[in-house]
Parts: C-alpha cells; structure tokens; sequence
C-alpha cells in the first residue's frame, strides 16, 4: 500500500480539487481512490485534513430524473410532516423535539 501525498493547506497542485470543488463543477468523484490529502496544523490538535481526488478521472454528476425528483419530494414532505397531527408543518420538523412545534409545545399552552 503506497502512501498518499500530503500537501500543505492551499497548495494543492492544479489536477486535484475536494468533493465540494468537483460537485460545484458538476463532477463526482466516480468511484476513484483518494488521490491526496490537504492538512492544515492547528494549535495542539490533529491536523484538519481535505481528500483530494483527480480532476481528469472524475466522472459528471448524473442528471436528476423525474423518478429521482419524486423521490426527494416524498422523502422532504416525510421531514416535514409531524407524526402527532399528521399536518404539514412547513419546515423540516427537528429531531429533538419530535414533533411539530405546535404539538411540542401542547403542554406549555394549555397550563398558562
């Protein structure tokens, strides 16, 4: 097993980008091995450290198809919808309560 080349924060040679660089390129990696790492030192940490993947064997992002479309939307209006009241709450219902905001709440409304 070879050791991946390690490149100062920001220096990166040019042929090599991020995940985040490659998706804004509309590129993904393909299935390739990490290429290379970034590291950035921090003050008695580990360093941060950036997987760079080649530019030039990155594949393009697949299009969305109406399949794909539909799916997100089922997936995003299961988020949105409370469990207790089975509304649509309009926002993506947070995990730490559960519960739309209105039926979190229920309790407080009713004892004041």
């Amino acid at each position: 097993m070879s050791a991946l080349p390690v490149y100062p924060w920001r220096l990166a040679p040019d042929g090599y980008a991020t995940r985040r660089q490659l998706r804004a390129a509309g590129l993904r990696p393909g299935g390739q091995d990490v290429a290379a790492q970034l590291e950035r030192p921090r003050y008695q940490r580990a360093p941060l450290v950036a997987y760079l993947y080649r530019v030039d064997l990155a594949k393009p992002v697949r299009p969305m198809t109406p399949s794909r479309w539909a799916a997100l939307e089922k997936a995003n209006r299961a988020r949105r919808t409370c469990p207790e009241c089975r509304r649509d709450a309009g926002y993506v219902i947070p995990v730490s309560l559960g519960s739309c905001v209105a039926c979190a709440y229920l309790e407080e409304r009713h004892t004041v």
